[in-house]
């Protein structure tokens, strides 16, 4: 599964505003976006995430992620220091 891919079904599945994938063969980094964070845990907000890729990591595909969850107005102030290069 590529970046794009990655970011599609993210997207889709979980109607973020804006996601971003990086990778490095099996390592992915993640940034989120979307309202649905405010008030959430981090817990929940890595948990929800993940749901959708439960498949990929359980067939080693994907074996480690960082994920980085923001509102869209956090992302507003953030996104020039934190989008993958």
């Amino acid at each position: 599964m590529d970046n794009q891919e990655i970011e599609t079904l993210l997207k889709s599945e979980l109607d973020l505003a804006e996601v971003h994938v990086k990778s490095d063969g099996s390592h992915f980094q993640i940034i989120a976006v979307s309202d649905k964070f405010d008030g959430m845990s981090r817990v929940k907000k890595q948990q929800m995430i993940y749901a959708p890729l439960s498949d990929k990591i359980a067939d080693g595909s994907m074996h480690a992620l960082s994920i980085k969850t923001f509102s869209e107005k956090e992302w507003q102030r953030e996104s020039k220091f934190n989008l993958p290069q």
